[in-house]
């Protein structure tokens, strides 16, 4: 009855002969059973995380193994003659067979897509500081870009097991469209998530069955959703069933108006947001202050005009691809491989040996790339070095800037950086090089460089948005916690260089945004609707 077995020994990651001798044997006698080695999947030194990072994978590998294989197949038998290439945690993509067998490195790859795409539009935009925020049906994922720079997990966590891949630092709670909102028991304070509808029966108001109230029918009882323009109308909302349920199992029991209740509900979801943007920013060193923030994904559009202000973030930017900007990240990533070297070096160490370590991962890589078809002027090669102090445990991945070959002085260069970085994460004046320093990890990271979608900017018209205006409703004002009428606009009839004031709500074909009392949305020359927060 054993479908996997994960192969960890405590000396792996230094000399993986062993655990490779006992996975031919489990080919031998059981090749039907999906295996995988430590020394494979997470080669470095701690062997808690590095048996954990094999045990999650083997647990994920062989449902991944086979359902990337039949998706080849059928994709194959369908005519298609191009690279399967599947996206990772850490940034980057893989061909479809190296995937398959690091399941453990797809973990959380959406919401990294959508934190690439992010990137890539700051790139276009200019913009280098990003708050990438991404609300679906399910949980809202925040990820940060600093200084153009993606920022990488410390301790990448799934459930509470801890592993160690290098992976984009993308934190997440369950709260979105479709979580449930409920009372807790004995306090009867309300809670947004973590429980969700899902997609089936999902909220109340679309009619499937569902029993429980959700953000969604939150927003629609506090007039961001127009029930008849649901999906460009595709899909009638039932109001008057989200109504009910809200009044039986929220508002009565808070002794509240159902007004009251769903805007009370609202600033829940805002604050969880808020709180989880703080974690990642300020507790981080982080000035939001100094942030533009990307809202996407089906529902954040709805609430960032109101949690931006709250950070006091200047620039809200929802792209022109809001809920597939994951899927616009995947277009805009590139083939990206990672290696790593082991070896502890106390610093100051000989540029020669380690030199000589990026060597010979950077044969390995390269004898990848050239097999996948990149020519070496599409290929890039970044070197970073784990560096830490004396008798500390965690290392700071740190970027290796300038020259390579490195020189004694390009040497001492990184290890400058490093105390940068950590005074940086730590506190001025934590930094304390007389404690010794020591280099722990040697990463390579191989880019085979993919054509990027190119943007034509559109010519930018007047600001007048006046045709563009629909009706005029009642909805719920957060900035001056009031409802209050609010002008509609319909997204595919405003132009480039269009402004729209609020209080206002804009319907697009796969979004909804909301702009608050005091604020301005603006249509920029690539059709993402920037909105300046005073």
């Amino acid at each position: 009855g054993v479908d996997a077995i994960a192969v960890s020994f405590l000396w792996g990651f230094a000399n993986p002969i062993h655990e490779q001798r006992v996975k031919a044997l489990v080919k031998e006698i059981a090749p039907q059973v999906y295996a995988c080695t430590g020394g494979d999947i997470a080669p470095g030194p701690g062997e808690y995380e590095r048996t954990s990072t094999t045990v999650i994978n083997a647990y994920a590998g062989r449902v991944v193994r086979d359902y990337v294989t039949n998706l080849g197949s059928l994709l194959k038998d369908n005519g298609y003659a191009g690279s399967l290439l599947v996206m990772q945690g850490y940034g980057g993509l893989l061909p479809d067979h190296e995937a398959a067998e690091r399941a453990v490195g797809m973990l959380e790859c959406g919401p990294v897509a959508g934190v690439i795409g992010s990137k890539m539009l700051g790139g276009i935009m200019g913009d280098r500081n990003i708050i990438a925020a991404d609300m679906g049906g399910t949980t809202f994922k925040v990820g940060v870009i600093q200084d153009g720079q993606l920022e990488y997990a410390r301790e990448p966590l799934v459930d509470r097991f801890h592993y160690s891949v290098p992976k984009i630092e993308v934190v997440s709670i369950g709260a979105g469209g479709g979580s449930i909102i409920h009372l807790e028991p004995g306090t009867n304070i309300p809670l947004v998530g973590p429980d969700s509808a899902g997609a089936f029966p999902g909220p109340v108001c679309y009619d499937q069955g569902g029993t429980a109230p959700t953000l969604t029918d939150v927003l629609l009882l506090i007039g961001y959703i127009d029930p008849t323009r649901f999906l460009r109308g595709t899909m009638q909302l039932n109001v008057d069933a989200a109504r009910r349920v809200f009044q039986d199992k929220i508002a009565d029991p808070l002794g509240m108006s159902l007004r009251e209740a769903a805007m009370g509900i609202f600033r829940v979801a805002t604050n969880q947001t808020t709180d989880l943007i703080h974690k990642i920013t300020v507790e981080q060193g982080l000035d939001p202050r100094d942030f533009v923030l990307h809202a996407f994904g089906g529902s954040c559009p709805m609430l960032a005009s109101t949690f931006a202000a709250e950070l006091n973030v200047k620039r809200v930017i929802v792209p022109y691809t809001a809920s597939v900007n994951c899927a616009f990240g995947l277009a805009s990533a590139d083939v990206v491989h990672e290696y790593s070297g082991i070896e502890t070096l106390a610093v100051p160490a000989e540029a020669k040996r380690v030199n000589d370590i990026f060597s010979s991962l950077i044969e390995k890589a390269q004898a990848a790339l050239a097999s996948e078809g990149f020519l070496p002027d599409r290929i890039q090669l970044d070197w970073s070095i784990g560096l830490r102090y004396s008798l500390q445990v965690h290392e700071i991945i740190t970027p290796v800037h300038g020259t390579k070959p490195l020189t004694p002085a390009g040497l001492n260069q990184v290890v400058t950086d490093f105390e940068a970085l950590y005074e940086g994460r730590y506190g001025k004046g934590s930094a304390y090089r007389d404690a010794g320093i020591e280099m722990t990890q040697f990463r390579l990271t191989a880019r085979g460089i993919i054509s990027k979608p190119e943007f034509t900017p559109a010519r930018l018209v007047g600001s007048d948005a006046s045709a563009a205006r629909i009706t005029r409703r009642e909805i719920f004002i957060a900035s001056e916690n009031r409802f209050g009428p609010a002008d509609v606009y319909d997204f595919d009839r405003l132009h480039p260089g269009n402004e729209v004031p609020g209080p206002a709500v804009i319907h697009t074909p796969i979004t909804t945004i909301i702009v608050q009392s005091g604020q301005s949305a603006r249509m920029d020359q690539y059709r993402n609707m920037v909105i300046g927060i005073l």
